[in-house]
């Protein structure tokens, strides 16, 4: 990947900044797409300090994006998984009640935001348009040049180190999910991650499945295809085409039949019958 001069400094900076970090890393640079910009374009932005919103269907490799870019930057990354429960406490942290020395005393547990901001690591919050409306608002002064917030569990005001950066993920249109507020989104750089195909998702199984017969991915590569076109048909929904299910497949497929493997892995997950025999038919011609 071809970086400019300024931008690989800024990266080798950072990773000067975490030499001292011992642990390992979440991920590895395993990211994986046709548009080699992609996977450019976050590193450009992250490297220029703006926050990256990461959008696309389930299972497209938003989280493997964000490990990448963790391992890439050598900055460890804090994460977030967002639901209805989301509040103020898993995002910032809790108060608890400590004994020592025989006295008691209420502290702080900083959550995984307030830990980042301080480290000047990576920030992760996934599924953000899953959490209430109401909870996210606390983000925004995070997310803008004041890189600061008043922590309203314990009034203190907490400022970023220079290399705290902030990904966000988003599924639009699942059940549970809700449009992001317009000031939250207009802070992020918006960066779309599709379903990668043809010869990239035939790299993705051998590197991540079981499977090894050559002929066999082939054809799970097909199957993947003409998911897609049964998706942008309307026949099938979105998650049916996920390469997290088709990887799942391709490992049952290492011991049982594929037939069996797609029933397993990808159709019974959906929920309308015709759903799960366009599915089925599609993996019928291509396995018998």
């Amino acid at each position: 990947m071809e970086l400019p001069e300024e931008i690989q400094n800024m990266i080798e900076k950072r990773k000067r900044a975490f030499s001292y970090y011992t642990e390992e890393l979440v991920g590895e640079q395993g990211f994986i797409a046709d548009d080699k910009t992609i996977l450019l374009d976050a590193v450009i932005a992250l490297s220029l300090g703006k926050n990256i919103l990461l959008k696309g269907p389930t299972g497209s490799g938003k989280t493997r994006m964000a490990e990448t870019l963790s391992n890439l930057f050598g900055q460890p990354m804090h994460s977030v998984n967002c639901s209805v429960d989301t509040d103020t406490e898993a995002l910032l942290g809790f108060k608890t009640i400590t004994q020592q020395e025989g006295a008691s005393s209420i502290e702080f547990i900083p959550g995984p935001v307030i830990q980042a901001m301080e480290k000047g690591h990576l920030l992760y919050i996934d599924e953000i348009n899953m959490a209430k409306p109401e909870t996210l608002p606390i983000l925004n002064s995070i997310l803008d040049y004041r890189r600061m917030l008043t922590n309203p569990l314990t009034a203190d005001v907490v400022r970023a180190k220079e290399t705290f950066g902030v990904i966000a993920a988003i599924n639009e249109g699942y059940i549970g999910t809700v449009p992001l507020n317009e000031a939250l989104k207009n802070r992020f750089v918006v960066i779309e991650i599709p379903y990668v195909q043809g010869d990239k998702l035939r790299e993705v199984i051998t590197q991540e499945s079981k499977l090894e017969n050559e002929s066999m991915i082939d054809r799970f590569v097909q199957l993947s295809s003409d998911l897609l076109v049964q998706v942008k048909s309307g026949i099938i929904p979105e998650e049916a085409a996920s390469i997290r299910a088709l990887i799942d497949t391709c490992d049952l497929a290492v011991y049982m039949d594929p037939i069996r493997a797609v029933r397993r892995g990808i159709s019974d997950k959906l929920e309308e019958e015709r759903e799960k025999a366009a599915v089925l038919n599609i993996a019928s011609t291509l396995f018998n």
